[in-house]
């Protein structure tokens, strides 16, 4: 029995299946392969190679290494070709590459600005686009505190587009105290304040026009500039005593509103009086030769307009006689 266990086992190998006759499937398919690889690279003529080229270095060792896969591939019109050869886009320029901290416009703001408002405050400007209400005055008399606060030398700039205490109708809408509030506000700052027309400036709105710093009050060309009496309240069922106590508040706040424009406009107290009986506008031309503003914000329409002719000069010279009576 031991010397059974003990036994070399042996395993016959037949004739048939020699060491040769192993190899010989083996050595058929690497034959055919490589005819296959020789026979597909005829098909595929591979153009002279920039060896700097990623793109093309990648596509040509794919191609040498697995025709294959560049024969058969499935067609996807949503893809670029040959692009899933690829592990990582980093050998294609895209605009991702781009540096995206560098600022094309150093003033832009880096957050955005809550409103419109707030960007105009943050150039030092303020805008009165509204009849003067509570509202605005409120509004307006905290940006001039604002301003000055941040800095007391910068000038501030005071853009006015206001039917003053009145809508167009003339209807009044505030009272007249909420303009003398704006004016008294400008007296106080420390800044310079320089004050611009745009659209009218009626009532309040052109005593805030030349209220402020002399040299730097302007107009725009088609801008317009009022000044009237100021208007009484509707009354209503108002007892009588009391329409005339407002009467005389409103003959008061007339008395004031003359003094302050013939001491902006440089005009004596009886003129602006005697203009002010009726509403008296006036064009940007007119406005600066009462005194309301000093120079007309358009470039280059002074010297056209100070060549031009007076009317009686263009009949002069065209030997028009002007008859008196006509």
């Amino acid at each position: 029995m031991s010397g059974f266990l003990h036994a070399p086992m042996a395993y016959a190998i037949p004739p048939s299946l020699s060491s040769q006759s192993v190899r010989r499937p083996m050595t058929m398919k690497l034959s055919c392969c490589r005819a296959f690889a020789a026979k597909n690279a005829a098909k595929l003529p591979i153009p002279p190679i920039n060896p700097k080229d990623p793109f093309l270095s990648k596509l040509a060792s794919v191609a040498a290494s697995s025709p294959e896969t560049i024969l058969n591939r499935p067609v996807n019109p949503d893809t670029p070709p040959y692009l899933d050869l690829f592990d990582s886009p980093k050998l294609m320029a895209t605009p991702a590459q781009v540096e995206r901290s560098v600022s094309y416009n150093e003033h832009r703001p880096k957050s955005p600005p809550p409103d419109l408002p707030s960007l105009l405050l943050h150039g030092r400007i303020v805008y009165i686009g509204m009849p003067l209400v509570p509202a605005v005055t409120e509004l307006i008399v905290a940006e001039l505190m604002y301003l000055q606060w941040m800095d007391p030398k910068q000038p501030i700039y005071l853009y006015i587009n206001s039917t003053g205490t009145t809508r167009d109708d003339g209807e009044t809408v505030g009272m007249e105290t909420e303009g003398f509030a704006i004016y008294d506000a400008l007296m106080q700052l420390q800044n310079e304040v320089h004050t611009v027309a745009v659209g009218a400036a009626v009532g309040q709105a052109c005593l805030l026009l030349s209220s402020r710093t002399k040299g730097h009050r302007f107009m725009m060309p088609h801008a317009k500039a009022m000044i009237q009496q100021p208007r009484v309240p509707s009354s209503g069922l108002m007892p009588a005593n009391d329409v005339l106590i407002r009467a005389k508040e409103a003959i008061t706040n007339r008395d004031t509103l003359v003094e302050l424009l013939a001491k902006h406009t440089g005009n004596s107290v009886e003129t602006v009086a005697n203009v002010m009986r009726r509403p008296f506008y006036m064009d940007a031309n007119r406005a600066k030769e009462f005194g309301v503003i000093d120079k007309i914000l358009w470039r280059g329409q002074e010297k056209v307009m100070a060549e031009v002719a007076a009317p009686e000069e263009w009949d002069k010279n065209a030997g028009i006689k002007v008859m008196d009576g006509f």
